[in-house]
């Protein structure tokens, strides 16, 4: 009779299971990206894997790609989704939350430093800057339409979509367009298109229970549900901003960039934030490492009282955030039994088609009317679009030049 294999050493740096690590050790490999991804999303990724595969060895690549799949699947910032998820794999739940703030708090508290910043600076170059911020916004929206859609709208019906959800965000109120175009996205995907089944690969490593994912689960849609009734019911200009940032966080399929018309609609239309003020933060979001999500803490730094400053900054980052990492824990525990279910694939397809209309629909407005008003201004933010797109520069040098530019321009 053979003999029995030995227990798995939890000193192991192949082990997924929870316990491999101390939330310390999860922070410090995190905080090291956090100071140095830049470049966005799918970078990202590219960094995570070199780290946590290749160099790490907590997972192999079939179960990376199984992570990531899901963390494109579930609404929210993917990048984050993905670091959260390696997090609780490794050291559980304190291992989740070290993950989530050693990738997120860098880049959220220079942005909360550029809000102050902005605030005690004063005369025509530090206009001049939040103008050439402005046209980075327009030119990084422009490559984030252009490549979402050759990759989410491959063929025509897709396109359709992203065409009719466009349309239909144009047209209906600030608040309303967007939620129904991710609707419409839906639905129509489910009903019309056909996707590619799902290839067996491994399970992965949930580290939590079907009963914790559930509870995650009902707590994520308790709060979407509750928050907007209770920002109503109390009257809290600060309850509801911080319902309308979870309600966004909630919504964005297909990338980070998605989030642009979802905040624009929440904090521009009443008030909460100039448009100018917006499209800068958008803008200086590229300019630093980690996800795109913390722009929230620009926003939330910029927001009127009670809000506002460092407090508002980390409040309304949290918010955004929550749904999207509440969802994917909690779905960990059922992604192997609902990635193969094609009614499901078939609507998300569909979400992330009209994602594209969504993102395009706010190029056309608020993007470029709020950015580009002179010839001057639009030959500046299509060099800034061509250097993205043919040159393939990365965000960060498209952001010295367009800033620069508008700096001496404004000087």
């Amino acid at each position: 009779m053979p003999a029995e294999p030995p227990p798995p050493d939890p000193g192991d740096p192949t082990r997924t299971a929870p316990g491999g690590d101390s939330a310390l050790a999860v922070f410090a490999a995190f905080l090291r990206l956090g100071l140095t991804s830049f470049g966005g999303p799918v970078a990202h990724l590219g960094y995570f894997r070199t780290e946590f595969v290749e160099r790490r060895r907590w997972l192999d690549d079939r179960q990376y790609a199984e992570l990531v799949a899901l963390c494109q699947f579930l609404p929210g910032p993917a990048s984050s989704q993905v670091g959260l998820a390696l997090g609780l794999q490794r050291a559980g739940a304190a291992g989740a939350l070290a993950a989530w703030a050693g990738f997120t708090l860098p880049s959220a508290l220079l942005l909360i430093a550029l809000v102050l910043g902005l605030a005690a600076g004063a005369g025509p170059g530090a206009a001049g800057l939040v103008h050439g911020l402005k046209l980075v916004a327009v030119a990084v929206v422009a490559q984030a339409v252009w490549g979402m859609a050759r990759s989410l709208c491959p063929d025509l019906p897709r396109a359709a979509i992203a065409l009719a959800a466009g349309a239909l965000s144009l047209s209906l109120p600030a608040a309303l367009g967007p939620v129904a175009a991710i609707a419409l996205g839906a639905v129509a995907g489910r009903l019309a298109l056909q996707v590619a089944a799902v290839a067996p690969g491994p399970a992965l490593a949930p580290g939590l229970s079907r009963r914790t994912g559930a509870v995650l689960l009902l707590a994520a849609g308790a709060l979407l549900v509750g928050l907007p009734l209770a920002a109503a019911a109390a009257g809290s200009p600060g309850l509801q901003a911080v319902s309308v940032f979870y309600q966004a966080g909630a919504l964005v399929f297909g990338g980070g960039h998605v989030v642009l018309p979802l905040l624009q609609a929440g904090v521009v239309a009443p008030g909460w934030v100039s448009e100018e003020v917006f499209l800068a933060g958008y803008g200086a979001a590229q300019a630093v490492p980690g996800p795109l999500f913390s722009f929230a803490a620009f926003l939330g730094a910029a927001m009127p009282a009670p809000l506002g400053g460092w407090a508002g900054g980390l409040a309304l980052l949290v918010a955004l955030f929550a749904p999207g990492l509440l969802l994917v824990a909690g779905a960990l525990p059922f992604w192997d039994t609902l990635r193969g279910r094609q009614p499901v694939r078939r609507a998300l397809a569909g979400a992330n088609a009209a994602v594209v209309g969504l993102l395009g629909a706010a190029l056309l407005d608020p993007v470029i009317p709020g950015a580009v008003h002179s010839p001057a201004d639009a030959a500046l933010a299509l060099a800034g679009f061509g250097a993205l797109v043919a040159l393939r520069w990365p965000p960060l040098a498209v952001v010295a030049m367009l800033a620069g530019a508008g700096w001496a321009l404004g000087a």
